[in-house]
């Protein structure tokens, strides 16, 4: 940085005190909007599903299910260090309210879907495609915003708020998508509109680049390479979890199999661009880097065990503990968001907390102790009987959210403050990676393990559940053959399988009323399933419990308070607490 550049980066510190606040404050907003957009849909998919017309059980539905869910995720997973990087060359601020206005395009055009079916359904997995393209550009720079904002001492606490945002965001999604979903369905897309439109005349207002930029040429190659990679790789853990042929999923599928060792393979050939050309999207040389390699990899195992945990949890409660306890399958949606509310207390309590004491004490007990709290929850979890007392299940899911919180602030800070300042963000669009992958990683790999528990049992529970309620043989076998990933989605969605699967044979039409209403009540179902789902939670829980202590050990080895970035950074932490103060 010259001279005259760290002294015009001084005088705007000075003149304008109050900025790493409006920075705070603007990028906050668009966290939140970005992760409330990644599982806002997750709740509002009956209504979804029922506005245009398609049943969750209809073949080859499933494919739309999963691609509603995974397309946003796709998106911000694939083009988050893209444009991570443009924001490095061409300014974070430009980039970032570029985002804005991409994401408020999308939302309107998700809101006006004309079609219905399966053509209905494309229209909004394509826009949200796009939705999640705004939201990468969001998310790669607000990091690196406030990073350039808040001098080296206030850090912690400015990217807790930020980070807690961002996780808090995608169980408040939950929520308020279930209760605009009891609206309208289209008001689930609508919400994101004014919050988009007024962040970005905000932040056009008000945000300004005060970064350290250099004359780069883009790496076309390596973003290419990266791009396709992900995407290709992402792609075919998708189609994983689906059925194919007589197999309860994909992943014997030739296609899958080609997808995932192709995805790998560009992958490859992305980090073998990158060390040679002048340019790189992303300099690798940082994974060398402690604090940035392992608290990259900390960050990725801790966002694939919330992914997971979020996901299992909404099955638990709408497939067996709410139609249980009397709710009809119609209201589990709703009522499941709200009885996760404790996990986000957690959050909200234990993430700015921590990110000010780890300014003062140094990231790594509290990066430590957070994933053995989750570690600790998980196992708590997979402890719990299936109708469990509520009380108990909200004080285990409140610590998580308190062990997330924990390390959470922390772990951002310790690898955005390991980086030179022209590359935050880079860093922080592969951070960013790193958590949405975690993400779409959970789904892929949790669903897999619950479906594999289902398929020893479930099948033979069902058919013999059916025949006791007089379903005669041959349909009770032929229902109980069916892949077990339908019954598992329609339970997700709030739908009640056997009524579905049943209506059509005329089955139900022909057993006697006592029958009937046992099939389609809110208790057969879910006692059958209980077993069969029980033990798969057990050993997703234990897999998560045991991916929190790598990330633990991770976190550990990553290093305390943390690694001094390179001079010319330092300079300009430096010239920005001069301002400040």
């Amino acid at each position: 940085m010259s001279p005259s550049t760290r002294t015009a980066t001084s005088l705007f510190h000075a003149t304008h005190p109050q900025y790493k606040w409006i920075a705070l404050s603007n990028t906050t907003m668009g966290m939140l909007l970005v992760t409330i957009n990644s599982s806002i849909v997750i709740i509002s998919l009956p209504a979804i599903f029922r506005g245009i017309g398609l049943s969750p059980l209809g073949p080859g539905n499933v494919s739309y299910l999963l691609w509603m869910l995974m397309g946003y995720l796709l998106a911000t997973a694939v083009f988050v260090v893209t444009f991570g990087r443009l924001g490095d060359l061409m300014g974070r601020v430009r980039i970032y309210n570029i985002g804005f206005v991409v994401l408020a395009v999308a939302s309107i055009a998700l809101s006006l879907d004309p079609l219905h079916a399966g053509a209905g359904a494309w229209w909004l997995i394509l826009w949200r495609v796009v939705q999640g393209v705004g939201g990468a550009m969001l998310f790669a720079n607000s990091t690196a915003i406030l990073t350039d904002a808040f001098p080296v001492a206030e850090r912690g606490l400015a990217l807790g708020i930020n980070q807690i945002a961002a996780i808090a965001g995608s169980f408040i999604g939950l929520v308020l998508g279930g209760v605009l979903s009891e609206l309208d369905w289209r008001a689930v897309f609508w919400v994101s509109v004014p919050v988009a439109v007024g962040g970005t005349l905000w932040s056009y207002r008000s945000l300004h680049d005060n970064q350290v930029r250099r004359h780069a040429a883009l790496d076309l190659a390596g973003n290419l390479t990266f791009a396709l990679g992900v995407s290709v790789l992402l792609a075919g853990i998708t189609y994983g979890i689906q059925p194919y042929g007589a197999h309860s999923m994909g992943w014997t599928n030739p296609w899958v199999i080609s997808a995932l060792l192709a995805g790998l393979a560009l992958l490859v050939l992305f980090a073998v661009i990158e060390t040679r050309v002048p340019d790189p999207m992303f300099q690798l040389s940082l994974f060398r880097i402690r604090a940035f390699g392992l608290g990259n990899l900390a960050g990725l195992l801790a966002s694939m065990g919330r992914g997971g945990m979020q996901f299992m949890l909404i099955i638990w409660l709408q497939g067996v503990w709410l139609p249980l306890h009397g709710f009809d399958y119609a209201s589990t949606p709703l009522w499941a968001g709200i009885y996760l509310l404790p996990l986000s207390a957690g959050f909200l309590l234990a993430g700015p907390v921590s990110g000010w004491l780890s300014d003062r004490y140094g990231a790594r007990p509290f990066a430590v102790g957070g994933l053995l709290v989750v570690a600790a929850s998980f196992v708590m979890l997979a402890l719990l009987p299936v109708d469990f007392p509520y009380w108990l299940f909200a004080v285990i899911i409140a610590l998580n959210g308190v062990g997330s919180g924990l390390f959470s602030s922390p772990n951002a800070t310790a690898i955005m403050n390991s980086v030179p300042a022209q590359q935050r963000g880079a860093a922080a669009g592969m951070r960013g990676t790193f958590f949405n992958s975690g993400s779409a990683l959970s789904i892929g790999i949790f669903f897999s393990l619950m479906v594999v528990g289902l398929v020893s049992s479930l099948p033979h529970a069902l058919s013999a559940g059916l025949r006791s309620q007089g379903v005669p043989s041959a349909i009770a076998t032929q229902v109980a053959s069916l892949p077990p990933v339908g019954s598992l989605f329609a339970a997700f969605l709030g739908f009640n399988p056997l009524q579905t699967l049943l209506q059509p044979s005329g089955v139900l039409a022909a057993l006697p009323a006592v029958n009937r209403s046992a099939l389609t009540g809110t208790r057969f179902f879910p006692e059958l399933i209980s077993g069969p789902l029980h033990d798969g939670l057990v050993f997703v829980f234990i897999v998560a419990a045991a991916m929190m202590l790598v990330g633990a050990l991770a976190s550990y080895f990553a290093g305390g308070r943390r690694t001094p970035p390179s001079t010319e950074a330092t300079r300009q932490d430096a010239d920005a607490l001069a301002g400040v103060r």
